[in-house]
C-alpha cells in the first residue's frame, strides 16, 4: 500500500489546547463491560467530568500479552459479562451519543481485530466515534496494512515504544506515528508501581529529540504525585490499574469512584 497522510481526530484538538506548563493531560483505561457488562458509557462520562483529556476503551481479551494481574482480572469479568469488540464499539456509540466529546483510543489485540475483518473494524470504530486504535502485540514492522486501513477509515494507529526500544527503531516508529506516542514507562505488563522510573524520562526524551508529537506515558501510574513529576516531560499520562483498583475499592458506584480518582489526579499542586 502507499503512504497515506493520517487523518485529524479529536486527539489532535486535545492536545492542541491542552496549557504546556501544567500537568499531562489524564487518559483513564477502562475496561469494556467492567465490572458490569453496561458500565462503560457511565465510566467514560465520569471520566470527562473529571476532566480528563481523553479515555482508552480496553477490550476484554482471554489471552492479554501486555495487561498486568489487575486488568487481566477487570478483563476475565468482562468476558464473563459477555463483552465482545462489537458490543464495546455499540457502547462507544452510545458514549458519543450521552455526551461524550473527548478522543476515545480503543486498546485490543491483532486477533480480535482480525477475527472481526481489519476494514470492518476500522470502519465501525470510526462510525461509532473512536479516534484511535492500540494494538500493542502488533510488530511496528508488521502494520503497514493495519495502519492504512485504519487511517483511511478516519482514524490512526498509536503505536508503543518502550525503555528496551533501540533508538533507530524509535525513530522509524515515530515517524510513522500519529495521534500521539505512546511510551511504555517500563519493560513489563501493566500495574500501579511507587515512583516514574528514570528510565522513562530518557524515553520521554528520545521520543522528543526525533518527533513533535504529544508524548503520552503509560504502565505504572497511580497517583498524582506521578503526574506533578510527568510535568514539562509528557503531554499525557494513561492510567489503568489503578482505575481497576479504584473501581473495585469504590463501595458499588463505578462512576463515582472513577470520578473522584481522576480528580485526585489532575489537583494542581
Amino acid at each position: 500500500m502507499s503512504a497515506m497522510v493520517a487523518p485529524r481526530t479529536r486527539f489532535d484538538d486535545a492536545f492542541a489546547a491542552r496549557r504546556p506548563e501544567g500537568l499531562p493531560g489524564l487518559i483513564p483505561y477502562v475496561t469494556a463491560g467492567f465490572p458490569e457488562l453496561d458500565d462503560t458509557v457511565a465510566l467514560l462520562r465520569a471520566a470527562q467530568r473529571a476532566g480528563a483529556m481523553a479515555a482508552e476503551v480496553g477490550i476484554p481479551f482471554s489471552d492479554p500479552l501486555a495487561d498486568g494481574p489487575t486488568i487481566q482480572r477487570a478483563g476475565w469479568r468482562a468476558l464473563q459479562n459477555g463483552m465482545t469488540l462489537g458490543r464495546a464499539l455499540e457502547q462507544v456509540a452510545s458514549a458519543r451519543d450521552s455526551g461524550v466529546a473527548i478522543p476515545l483510543a480503543v486498546m485490543t489485540y491483532i486477533n480480535p481485530v482480525l477475527a472481526y475483518g481489519l476494514e470492518r473494524c476500522a470502519r465501525d470504530a470510526r462510525d461509532a466515534g473512536v479516534d484511535g486504535l492500540i494494538v500493542p502485540d502488533l510488530p511496528a514492522d508488521e502494520d503497514e496494512d493495519v495502519r492504512e486501513s485504519v487511517h483511511a477509515a478516519g482514524l490512526v494507529l498509536i503505536p508503543l515504544v518502550a525503555p528496551t526500544t533501540p533508538a533507530e527503531r524509535i525513530e522509524r516508529i515515530a515517524a510513522r506515528a500519529a495521534g500521539f506516542v505512546y511510551c511504555v514507562s517500563v519493560t513489563g505488563v501493566t500495574g500501579a508501581r511507587d515512583t516514574v522510573p528514570p528510565e522513562a524520562f530518557v524515553l520521554l526524551d528520545a521520543v522528543r529529540s526525533v518527533s513533535p508529537l504529544p508524548r503520552a506515558l503509560g504502565f505504572g501510574l497511580s497517583r498524582n504525585a506521578h503526574m506533578r513529576a510527568l510535568a514539562g516531560h509528557a503531554e499525557a499520562a494513561i492510567v489503568g490499574s489503578a482505575v481497576i483498583d479504584a473501581i473495585e475499592a469504590g463501595g458499588g458506584d463505578p462512576a463515582a469512584a472513577v470520578e473522584q480518582f481522576c480528580r485526585a489526579m489532575l489537583a494542581e499542586p
